[in-house]
């Protein structure tokens, strides 16, 4: 098994924490886990993206180019990225911010922004309810390993409320393979 994620989007949306909290829980549960970043000149802003690699074994090339997921909060991250997504991938997409023409690809549409501000009156856990659902749908981490890279990584004031959101993603997850809808 490997597997290829890129977290995209723009800086300040959380998406490296996303990536490292991705390679911590894999990591602690025996998987080989390549994560790398980039971010353009403005950290706030300017365009970002984290790659994981999560392998059963070695992992001899460095860089995410075949993608097996993909996670894009902006259009112009879904633009600039979405070529690089296998035929029988994953996009996964905030709904309220991209419009995507129909690919080969599975495409999961959820406005992960709108519903963590109507949830916790902040979209400053949109990203933690993303990463949560591609955990939880994927099945590539188990969420108890989610949980404890969050309480490891995140400032202990924002932990709580991480941790629900997290909550809210896999069962977001679990609403979506049930085929409940999660527009909204």
């Amino acid at each position: 098994m490997k597997y290829q994620i890129r977290l995209s989007g723009s800086g300040g949306q959380g998406l490296i924490l996303n990536s490292i909290l991705l390679a911590e829980a894999a990591s602690k549960e025996g998987k080989n886990v390549l994560q790398s970043q980039a971010y353009g000149p403005a950290s706030r802003g300017g365009s970002s993206r984290a790659d994981v690699i999560i392998s059963d074994s070695e992992i001899y090339y460095p860089a995410a180019e075949h993608l097996e997921l993909l996670l894009c909060l902006t259009q112009k991250a879904a633009d600039k990225y979405i070529k690089l997504l296998k035929q029988e991938g994953i996009l996964i997409y905030d709904s309220e911010n991209i419009k995507i023409n129909p690919i080969s690809a599975e495409t999961i549409a959820i406005p992960f922004t709108q519903i963590a501000i109507d949830k916790f009156k902040t979209s400053l856990v949109s990203n933690i309810i993303a990463i949560s659902f591609i955990c939880t749908y994927t099945k590539l981490v188990s969420f108890k390993q989610l949980e404890k890279a969050i309480g490891n990584n995140v400032k202990e004031k924002f932990i709580e409320l991480d941790i629900k959101a997290a909550k809210l993603g896999a069962q977001l997850a679990r609403d979506y393979e049930n085929g409940k809808d999660i527009s909204s």
